[in-house]
């Protein structure tokens, strides 16, 4: 009685981490891009090309990877890690060069979200504290930023939907 349908099926399987993936996030500004982040034994960031399955960037980041943030204004990526420094870790996207750390959390900084301005970050950690962050700038620069960005179609958008 079970079939194959087309909505149930995945598309790739990615295997380059060589520890658990900890955290995703989609880019905002180039639909078929995935950053992917890696646990202790991993330690990087990797993006992925979503039509193909390919991956078109590792960069080791020295500590394992917990979260991951896009800025939705410019070409930045926040990632939040673990040992040793539980620091959050803001990136020039596509080059990677570290543009800021950020410190103060004393345990692995396991989450984090963005306010809807997309300029204050919140983090959580295992120290059981929130921190908040102006890690993307004031909402009126962002603002100006935000109305020169075009939307972009997501890489799924051709595929039926679930509901």
């Amino acid at each position: 009685m079970a079939s194959v349908n087309s909505r149930t099926e995945w598309l790739h399987r990615l295997e380059d981490h060589t520890a658990a993936v900890k955290a995703l996030a989609w880019c905002p500004f180039q639909a078929n891009l995935l950053a992917s982040g890696g646990g202790g034994s991993d330690r990087c960031i990797k993006f992925w090309n979503t039509h193909t399955g390919s991956c078109l960037n590792s960069v080791d980041t020295g500590s394992q990877v917990c979260a991951l943030l896009w800025n939705t204004h410019e070409r930045e990526l926040l990632s939040s890690h673990g040992f040793t420094q539980n620091q959050l870790t803001l990136w020039k996207y596509p080059s990677m060069v570290k543009m800021a750390e950020l410190t103060g959390h004393t345990s692995r900084v396991l989450f984090m979200t963005q306010s809807p301005d997309g300029c204050t970050v919140a983090s959580a950690a295992g120290d059981e504290t929130l921190r908040f962050w102006n890690v993307f700038g004031s909402p009126e620069v962002a603002a100006k930023a935000a109305a020169t960005v075009k939307p972009v179609p997501g890489p799924f958008a051709h595929l039926n939907r679930i509901r």
